[in-house]
């Protein structure tokens, strides 16, 4: 039994929306636990050091996320290119591809620890972080530059064992971090009383565990490739494929947070009380939206292993039955979400309007988690099939070109004299209408079909 659970799945046979959802759930059981790292961290600082701390740490969020593009872009790149090649069993280019990946992340994680620490007080000057927390968001950040090898691996790794179908282990592992974190989080800030570092150290320790698991776990399977010294030395074909997969990717996910930085500034101007709101409503927001990472991660997979196999219908059955099944998931966790709302803020705090305002701006949020579902799982199809450009240029458009100005005008216009700044809510407003126009732009970008010619095998 145990064997059967752990095997990797082939999605290139069997029921395209079974194989999706057999492979699908062990990956949203370990999005949730992904989520708890941060949701833990806000918890713990909210409850034993304050609402300032709080806000410290969700403010330190965009810059991590904007430094991390390196890695989202090998991240992305490595399950592609492992999920193609093991679905038209090539097994020495699968070998040398998944050696490529493993040194480029090496790279790049050195590249951060170098640079990231130095640049972290700047930007947060620049996005006018409150002198209140500024100091808290800096220790934050640097400590997780500075451990940063540890998540690099553990989520590049975790994306290659995923391309071999493989979705269990890297949960298991994520299961055994979060433990550790948990633990850390309480015995650093609530025992040490270490505060905002705490945290930091405990995510840099859970992440750093979990990397060496998967390291292990992928280093075993000789059924599927070889794992020699030789292949851990780039070829440019190889590493050519991974950036032309991957940068799209990084480079979305670099202006998506550039973009955040900027949101963040706005959102910084309404003070801390507006900062800790926003904290707590991402947090949950960031569980709301599991499904739709999840089956888009799926989808990935999916598309990437039956175009290898050349099975182009198969994909977009799966691709059609699997959004729909999605976006019914959606519903029904967005609907948990609204009624339990009130009980899930309160854990992050015991400021009675601070739980009011940030279930005002939930309920905001809400009608567009079903949008998420559809750019979620069809840009998953793109991407697997090896077509990472047109998901860029998509999240450019709404991130950017939709997103920031539509936040700025849209407080712009509610300024009042109690209110010079503008209403906060709008900052809400203004994403949910980013959703829904993004998921209207990738349906139409999808039903064009080019992206069934980008195939590396």
């Amino acid at each position: 039994m145990w064997k059967k659970i752990f095997e990797p799945v082939d999605m290139t046979v069997g029921d395209p929306v079974r194989q999706i959802v057999r492979f699908m759930i062990p990956m949203l059981i370990g999005n949730v636990f992904q989520q708890l790292y941060n949701t833990v961290d806000s918890i713990i600082v909210g409850k034993f050091v304050g609402d300032n701390a709080l806000a410290a740490v969700g403010s330190a969020g965009p810059i991590v996320n904007l430094l991390l593009v390196l890695f989202i872009g090998i991240s992305v790149g490595a399950g592609i290119m492992v999920s193609q090649y093991f679905g038209a069993r090539q097994r020495n280019s699968l070998s040398r591809a998944i050696g490529c990946c493993i040194t480029m992340t090496l790279v790049a994680s050195v590249i951060v620890m170098v640079i990231a620490p130095l640049v972290s007080m700047p930007l947060l000057r620049l996005i006018r972080t409150p002198d209140e927390i500024i100091d808290w968001c800096n220790s934050y950040l640097r400590i997780l530059f500075i451990g940063i090898a540890g998540c690099a691996f553990y989520n590049i790794l975790g994306g290659m064992l995923r391309g071999l179908g493989d979705s269990v282990s890297a949960l298991l592992y994520l299961i055994i971090a979060t433990i550790i974190n948990i633990i850390l989080d309480l015995y650093f800030v609530a025992v040490l009383g270490m505060g905002v570092p705490g945290v930091a150290l405990a995510t840099v320790i859970a992440q750093t565990v979990s990397a060496i698991l998967s390291f292990i776990k992928l280093s075993r399977k000789t059924d599927c490739f070889d794992m020699k010294a030789a292949y851990f030395i780039p070829e440019r074909k190889y590493v050519r494929e991974l950036f032309m997969l991957g940068m799209p990717s990084g480079i979305t996910q670099m202006i998506f947070s550039m973009s955040m930085v900027i949101v963040q500034s706005l959102t910084n101007s309404f003070g801390p009380m507006c900062i800790a709101t926003n904290v707590i409503v991402m947090r949950i927001d960031g569980f709301v939206m599991m499904p739709a990472f999840s089956f888009g991660a799926a989808m990935t997979t999916f598309a990437g292993q039956n175009i290898g196999a050349g099975k182009l219908s198969r994909v977009e059955e799966g691709a059609k039955k699997g959004t729909l099944v999605a976006m019914a998931t959606s519903l029904v966790i967005t609907v948990l979400i609204l009624i339990f709302g009130r009980f899930l803020m309160s854990l992050f705090t015991n400021t009675e309007a601070l739980i009011e305002q940030s279930y005002h701006m939930m309920m905001i949020l809400g009608f567009g988690y079903i949008a998420m579902e559809v750019t979620q799982c069809l840009q998953g199809v793109m991407r697997g099939a090896g077509d990472t450009m047109a998901p860029m240029w998509l999240s450019m458009i709404s991130t950017v070109i939709i997103r920031v100005p539509l936040a700025y005008l849209m407080t712009w216009m509610t300024r009042s004299p109690e209110n010079p700044n503008g209403q906060f809510y709008m900052m809400f407003v203004s994403l949910l209408i980013t959703w829904l126009i993004g998921a209207v732009m990738t349906f139409c970008v999808y039903k064009t079909g080019r992206w069934k010619n980008k195939a590396l095998v």
